[in-house]
C-alpha cells in the first residue's frame, strides 16, 4: 500500500513538473509557472474532498440518496453517523439518520403500501440466479424482517460495471433510518 501512495505521489509531482517544463521549454515561463500552480491547486483540492468526503456529508445529499428510491423525509432529521469505504473494486457507504416518528410511520406505510411488499418471506439476493445481474432491468424490492422494513433498490449497469445497489433500512423500535450503498 505505502508503494502505491509513493507511486501515485510521484506520478503526481511529474505531471505538475511536465505542466511547468513544457511551457517553459518552449518559451513561456509564466504560463508553466500559472499552470503549475493552477494543475497543484486542483490536485490539493481533490485530494482534501477524497479525504474529507465523510466530514463534507450533508442533509442534502442524504435526501437526494434517499429520493432515488422515492423516499422523502418532510420533518427536520440530524445524521447520527455517516461512513464511506473504498478498496480496489468495492466501494461501501453508509449513514444512519434520527429520524422523527412521523417520518417513520410515513415511511414504513410506504413501503407496506407497495405492490411487492413482501412479508417476513425468504427474499432472493439479486446475484443469485440471475442472468441478467450485469445488463437487466431496474428492480426495486420492498419486504420486511423481523426487526426492519426495507426497500432495496437494484440497477445493472452493463457488463463489467458494477450494478448500483442502495438498501434503506427503517428500524421497527427506533427512529432511525439507515442507508447502504454497496458497489461490488
Amino acid at each position: 500500500m505505502i508503494e502505491i501512495g509513493l507511486i501515485l505521489i510521484s506520478l503526481l509531482i511529474g505531471i505538475v513538473f511536465l505542466v511547468y517544463w513544457i511551457p517553459k521549454i518552449l518559451g513561456y515561463p509564466k504560463m508553466g509557472k500559472y499552470s503549475a500552480v493552477i494543475v497543484t491547486l486542483i490536485i490539493i483540492i481533490i485530494t482534501c474532498f477524497t479525504i474529507f468526503e465523510d466530514d463534507l456529508f450533508s442533509k442534502n445529499d442524504a435526501q437526494s440518496l434517499l429520493a432515488e428510491q422515492s423516499i422523502q423525509i418532510e420533518d427536520d432529521f440530524s445524521i447520527e453517523k455517516n461512513e464511506s469505504m473504498y478498496s480496489p473494486g468495492d466501494y461501501y457507504h453508509t449513514f444512519t439518520l434520527n429520524i422523527t416518528s412521523k417520518d417513520r410511520q410515513r415511511i414504513i406505510g410506504e413501503i407496506k403500501s407497495s405492490s411487492n411488499f413482501n412479508k417476513e418471506k425468504v427474499v432472493e439476493y439479486y446475484s443469485e440466479n440471475r442472468i441478467d445481474y450485469y445488463t437487466g432491468s431496474k428492480r426495486i424490492k420492498n419486504y420486511e424482517t423481523k426487526d426492519q422494513y426495507i426497500r432495496e433498490l437494484f440497477e445493472p449497469r452493463g457488463n463489467g460495471y458494477a450494478p448500483i445497489w442502495r438498501k434503506i433500512r427503517i428500524e421497527k423500535k427506533d427512529n432511525k433510518l439507515i442507508f447502504e450503498d454497496i458497489d461490488e
